[in-house]
């Protein structure tokens, strides 16, 4: 038992019992961003949390503790990913990302955008060209510090 077996599961009750995301995140009482992740195995769960989501996916005591530990960070199997949508992100940072450190460092000097201290909603965008994915990434500027 290791925590991609808990994913597994958690994975195959989501599809057999037909849930959204949304639908758990309620249950556990988080975003649906932040609760997907953390189903993903890249956040850690408090116990309340944990104990809805075994409810609401059968996960044994054992498997329930699994959500609870804080988790090897880092989810995608190759450095550059094949999977075409994430692959797109990728992309993103392959063709912006240095326009995102400019204008991150020219708005609020050197530093960085934290991944730790951070919020993301993905929501649709009505479009009559076609509906957009919109996402909206939030983290805390850290400046570097002088020592």
């Amino acid at each position: 038992m290791n925590r991609n077996d808990v994913t597994e599961k958690i994975i195959t009750a989501k599809v057999s019992q037909g849930l959204k995301w949304s639908e758990i995140a309620t249950k556990v009482g988080m975003s649906k961003e932040w609760v997907t992740a953390a189903c993903f195995g890249q956040m850690t769960m408090n116990a309340e949390q944990a104990d809805a989501a075994a409810k609401l996916f059968g996960l044994t005591d054992e498997e329930k503790k699994w959500l609870m530990i804080v988790p090897y960070r880092g989810s995608l199997p190759t450095a550059v990913p094949t999977d075409p949508t994430i692959y797109r992100f990728y992309e993103l940072v392959q063709v912006y990302g240095t326009t995102f450190k400019e204008l991150i460092h020219e708005e609020f000097g050197d530093g960085i955008m934290s991944a730790i201290d951070f919020k993301m909603d993905m929501s649709r965008e009505k479009d009559p060209n076609g509906d957009r994915v919109k996402i909206i990434m939030s983290g805390k500027y850290l400046p570097y510090k002088m020592y």
